[in-house]
C-alpha cells in the first residue's frame, strides 16, 4: 500500500530517463534550462487545453451540473500541464524526490499562512455538494442585490448583477450569507401590492377590479392550476384578500404570480399601472384613501369659536353697516351744535 502514492513519480521518472537518453546534456546551462523548462510547460498547457475542448461535451455530459463538469475539466488541464511541468524538471536536473519533498514542506507554511484561502476551497467543496444554486441561476444577495450565477469554482463564486456588474465573493463568505435563489426548480414568483381604499368605497368591487387589471398586465400568470409549493397549494391567478382595516383606509392587498424573475420591478410597475386606469374610469364605485379627520365636541369639550367664510363676510357687512350709522349720527350731532352758538350770539348782539 505504500508504493501507490510513488507510482505516479515512478511513472514521470521513466519518461524522463528515456528523453534523457536522447541527449544528456538538456540543463548544461541555466539559460538552456530555464528555455527548456519553459518550452516543457508550454507545451504541456497547449495540449491540455486541446485535450480540454475533446472531452469537454463527454464530460458535461456525465455530469448533470455544469459547475461540476467546469472543475473537473479544469483538474484535468492542471493535471496534464504539471506533468509536462514536472518532466521539464527532470531534464534539467531537478530530482522529483527532493521537488515532492519541498513541494510538501512548502504547502504546510503557506497552508498556516494562507488559512482563509483554504477555507475558501473548503466551502467550495461544500458548494458544490450542497448544491444551492449553479450557474445560470439568477439570486438575490441579502443586501438585496440581485443577479445570475456566472461561475462557481473552489475558492469563489462570480455573479453577473443586473447592473451589468461583477460580483466575485470568496466561498467562505457567500455560504455563511443568505443568498435566495429565485429560478431554482421553479421560475415562477409571487408578487404583490397592497392598495388603500377609502371606507366609503365598494370593497367587493375594489377587489375584483384589481384581480381583472392584474390579469391584463404582461408576464402575470392569468390562472390555470394551483401553484404547489410544498405540501400547500396557491391559486396561480391574481388574487385580492382584505389585510387590514386601517384608521384612515381599507388595506388590499393583491396577490399574483409573474412567469419569469427576471424583470419584478417592470411586472409589478404594469400591475400597478393597470389598477390606476381601472380607478379612473367613469361608474366606479372605488376611491383612493387619504387621511381623514373628524372632530366631535359634546358638553365637556368647552366652548370654541370657529369662523366660516359666510360667517366673515356677514360680519364685515354688518361691521361696515354699523360704521356708517355711527358716522352719520355723529354728523347730526355736529350740526346741531352750530345752530344753537349762532342763536346765542344773535341774542348777545342785540
Amino acid at each position: 500500500m505504500s508504493l501507490g502514492p510513488a507510482l505516479p513519480i515512478q511513472s514521470v521518472d521513466g519518461v524522463i530517463d528515456r528523453l534523457t537518453t536522447l541527449s544528456p546534456n538538456w540543463g548544461s546551462s541555466p539559460a538552456l534550462s530555464f528555455l527548456l523548462l519553459v518550452v516543457v510547460g508550454s507545451v504541456g498547457y497547449i495540449l491540455s487545453r486541446y485535450v480540454v475542448r475533446l472531452l469537454g461535451r463527454s464530460v458535461a455530459k456525465r455530469f448533470r451540473r455544469q459547475s461540476v463538469a467546469q472543475i473537473v475539466l479544469r483538474a484535468i488541464r492542471a493535471t496534464i500541464t504539471l506533468f509536462f511541468v514536472l518532466i521539464g524538471a527532470g531534464l534539467v536536473g531537478l530530482k522529483l524526490s527532493n521537488i515532492v519533498l519541498s513541494v510538501t514542506v512548502f504547502s504546510a507554511v503557506v497552508g498556516i499562512v494562507l488559512a482563509p484561502l483554504v477555507g475558501s476551497v473548503i466551502n467550495g467543496l461544500f458548494l458544490l455538494a450542497d448544491e444551492p444554486y449553479e450557474i445560470g441561476d439568477m439570486v438575490e444577495l441579502p443586501d438585496g442585490t440581485r443577479g445570475f450565477i456566472d461561475d462557481i469554482t473552489i475558492r469563489y463564486t462570480k455573479i453577473f448583477t443586473l447592473d451589468n456588474t461583477f460580483l466575485v465573493i470568496p466561498n467562505d463568505v457567500i455560504r455563511q450569507d443568505k443568498v435566495t435563489n429565485l429560478s431554482a426548480e421553479d421560475e415562477r414568483t409571487r408578487l404583490s401590492v397592497s392598495v388603500s381604499i377609502s371606507y366609503e368605497s365598494d370593497i367587493a368591487t375594489a377587489r375584483s377590479l384589481f384581480e381583472s387589471a392584474a390579469v391584463t398586465a404582461d408576464g402575470v400568470i392569468e390562472g390555470g392550476p394551483d401553484i404547489r409549493i410544498g405540501s400547500a397549494r396557491y391559486p396561480a391567478r391574481p388574487t385580492c384578500y382584505i389585510d387590514e382595516y386601517g384608521d384612515s383606509a381599507v388595506i388590499l392587498t393583491l396577490r399574483y404570480w409573474v412567469d419569469r424573475p427576471y424583470k419584478l420591478m417592470t411586472a409589478r410597475s404594469r400591475v400597478q399601472t393597470a389598477i390606476w386606469e381601472r380607478l379612473q374610469e367613469k361608474d366606479v364605485d372605488v376611491e383612493m384613501a387619504y387621511p381623514h379627520r373628524h372632530l366631535v365636541f359634546d358638553d365637556t369639550s368647552g366652548e370654541a369659536r370657529v369662523a366660516t367664510r359666510e360667517g366673515g363676510e356677514r360680519e364685515a357687512v354688518e361691521s361696515a353697516a354699523l360704521s356708517d350709522r355711527s358716522g352719520a349720527e355723529s354728523s347730526g350731532e355736529a350740526g346741531d351744535g352750530d345752530g344753537t352758538d349762532g342763536g346765542a350770539d344773535a341774542d348777545t348782539d342785540r
